[in-house]
């Protein structure tokens, strides 16, 4: 498995991302610069987070058309691996490639902070190897996490087990309180119809060096490689 971390002007979790999967996780990792079309062999593409061109405009709105995105799009639709992480969550919802959209905290305040995550379906590469009954201890930072979708669509979501993970407390509560930026259903990732596309607000790379005293993100990135064959 080759691993492809996306760089946009404006990345800040890039260098994070490349770090956890090559030094930490042992994969044959590369970075892709935004202005590239070539996806160099790799078979799993990540869009890490960050403010990818400022944010202007809407975030992930200017991201999705560098030329790096079409050859992304193309892998996706092929069946190829992409998940993106915060802004990458929002350049994938940007692209189509997964529903909904990113919308501004209901605080209207940038949130940094940790919080937990429960795991909703185990259908897919990225958490199949997951405790559905553990709260994962995941960091956030992001002004734009709010996932907002129409009611069918939602209804779709839930329908196709395509959400992955939703806000809850330390004991695995999804409430109200558990909910840090005001996300339809505490829902804070989803996939694609075809489980190859995955997208989550929280920064499992954040929380995946013992260094760090969380190592709950790993088990997200340790998931992907328990279900394929690794190259290392």
């Amino acid at each position: 498995m080759k691993f492809g971390v996306v760089v946009f002007p404006g990345s800040n979790c890039d260098e994070d991302m490349y770090y956890t999967l090559k030094h930490l996780l042992h994969q044959d990792t590369v970075k892709l610069w935004h202005k590239d079309s070539d996806l160099q062999g790799c078979d799993f593409i990540v869009l890490p987070g960050g403010f990818s061109y400022g944010d202007y405009l809407r975030s992930g709105a200017i991201a999705r058309f560098s030329p790096i995105m079409e050859a992304v799009i193309k892998h996706a639709n092929a069946g190829g691996y992409v998940l993106g992480i915060c802004n990458g969550f929002q350049i994938l919802t940007e692209s189509h490639l997964l529903p909904g959209a990113l919308l501004k905290n209901e605080s209207h305040q940038y949130i940094c902070k940790n919080i937990y995550l429960k795991t909703i379906s185990q259908n897919s590469l990225l958490t199949h190897a997951l405790n559905s009954g553990k709260s994962y201890k995941i960091p956030i930072g992001h002004g734009e996490g709010r996932f907002y979708a129409s009611a069918d669509v939602i209804k779709d979501l839930e329908a196709n087990d395509q959400i992955l993970f939703r806000y809850c407390d330390e004991q695995g509560n999804v409430s109200l309180e558990s909910n840090p930026n005001g996300a339809l259903g505490n829902i804070a990732g989803v996939c694609n119809k075809a489980r190859n596309v995955f997208g989550m607000m929280p920064h499992p790379e954040r929380a995946a060096d013992q260094l760090l005293g969380n190592m709950d993100g790993r088990f997200i990135l340790e998931s992907i490689l328990s279900a394929v064959s690794t190259t290392n």
